[in-house]
């Protein structure tokens, strides 16, 4: 998701010419010094059409939290706890912007004390000198757009994270937890794997060649890792898994889903940062992945269970669009087609066989799906970047890069799993993270919120 610009193109190319001519005359006159100065990179200059479209990705994400993933999941909780799921992702998109105002985008995203290669604090955590959005004029600009609608945009990156954590789980915590949670890990956890991702030269994964085009470490192992952790600490649900849950609305589930894959389009073809031919390419093959996804974990399914459900094909595609996510600026289309195949069959397995087998209480599997289709998309990336392989990357060697992913794949896991279980045991012994018995019973829209989303007479 770094915003990148495509030196010696267009124009420019065309003037290389009349430079070198205009150097060579002006040393024969004894002003090359003036001339040799006027060949420095030119400044950056406002393009309207790929302002446009970020304005229309950055829409397009923001949407992907309310009413995407809000929908997503509540459609798959009890009647109960509806409102509960639909008022976290609302609270989570308020108090995340007001503290990416304060200091979020300065942390991840100010480059001060940063130098390639340089090992120190800035490698892993931005400063505070654009804490409150100081020195954003209407006129800042981010390479060919606006900063304002970079700031925007990797807002609503950092928004839909926490709330993607909340599915593990669901129906259980205190909402006062939640919001404590979600502030938190926002600021500890995930703005400084934004920043040693993307934030340019002198981060730490940056340097170390880990690619990560639209967050496949940063938002979905980061949250997926996140999630089993917390659904661990927390606990099950009460009468889980002897007691049914069934999703109480699988039309909200397939409308979110929906709203999901039409926004994961700015999800990954917005990391491109302008309106060329890789935000078209990445366009493809998100399509591509999530259609293969969907089609694997159904057919598997099929084969499983002896039918196809709608649950299923899904969260199938959902699995495409996490596995694409790393892969969406360096994936081929038949790359782009076997990683979505095998992100749908593996997570197939991960979100029922493995849940049942550990016995753990991922909700609506934000660690079977984010999190294992995060891992396979964030290794495969780099194979799937090699020109050998139908990619775009500038990759050397398969085997390294391949090397070089796992590193970033297992720093993000270490990374998520200890500093969730800091927070969330640091929330335990103060607040509480659990409502009691009676509140679960009846439901955290009730017991919580004190409305019901359903009045029937």
């Amino acid at each position: 998701m770094r915003f990148r610009t495509k030196a010696g193109t267009g124009n420019g190319e065309r003037g290389i010419g009349r430079l070198g001519k205009a150097a060579l005359l002006a040393s024969l006159l004894g002003m090359a010094p003036t001339v040799f100065a006027q060949t420095a990179a030119p400044p950056a200059v406002l393009n309207s059409g790929d302002t446009a479209w970020m304005l229309t990705a950055t829409m397009l994400v923001l949407m992907m939290t309310i009413p995407g993933a809000a929908l997503f999941y509540g459609g798959m909780v009890r009647a109960k706890n509806l409102l509960s799921v639909l008022m976290q992702c609302f609270a989570i998109t308020a108090l995340v912007t007001v503290l990416w105002v304060f200091y979020g985008y300065s942390l991840a995203f100010s480059t001060a004390g940063m130098k390639a290669g340089a090992l120190n604090l800035h490698a892993i955590i931005g400063g505070l000198d654009r804490a409150f959005l100081i020195g954003l004029k209407p006129d800042s600009l981010y390479n060919t757009v606006p900063e304002s609608v970079f700031v925007m945009f990797q807002l609503t990156f950092a928004i839909i994270t926490p709330a993607l954590i909340i599915g593990a789980f669901a129906e259980r915590m205190k909402f006062s937890a939640l919001l404590w949670f979600s502030g938190l890990w926002l600021t500890i956890v995930y703005l400084p794997m934004a920043h040693m991702v993307w934030s340019g030269p002198g981060s730490l994964l940056g340097d170390l060649g880990v690619l990560d085009f639209a967050g496949g470490t940063v938002v979905h192992i980061n949250a997926g890792i996140a999630g089993l952790v917390a659904c661990l600490v927390i606990g099950k649900r009460r009468g889980y898994p002897t007691t049914p849950m069934p999703p109480h609305n699988l039309g909200y589930t397939v409308i979110g889903a929906s709203l999901l894959w039409l926004g994961w389009f700015g999800f990954n073809a917005g990391s491109a940062a302008a309106a060329n031919g890789s935000a078209g390419m990445a366009m493809l093959v998100t399509q591509i992945a999530t259609a293969a996804a969907a089609i694997g974990w159904l057919g598997v399914e099929w084969i499983m269970h002896g039918r196809p459900s709608v649950l299923g094909i899904v969260s199938g595609a959902v699995a495409g669009l996490v596995a694409v996510t790393p892969a969406a600026g360096t994936a081929g289309p038949g790359g782009s087609l076997v990683l979505g195949l095998i992100a749908g069959i593996v997570c197939f397995f991960t979100a029922t066989k493995l849940k049942h087998r550990f016995g753990y209480d991922d909700s609506l599997d934000v660690f079977g799906v984010h999190a294992v289709a995060g891992i396979v998309g964030g290794l495969l990336t780099g194979p799937l970047a090699s020109v050998k392989l139908g990619g775009f990357g500038n990759v050397a060697s398969l085997g390294a890069q391949l090397w070089i992913q796992t590193k970033g794949v297992a720093f993000t896991i270490v990374w998520s799993a200890v500093l969730s279980l800091v927070i969330l045991k640091l929330l335990d012994w103060t607040i509480g993270l659990r409502v009691d018995e009676e509140q679960e019973q009846i439901g955290l829209d009730l017991a919580l919120h004190e409305e019901k989303a359903y009045n029937l007479s």
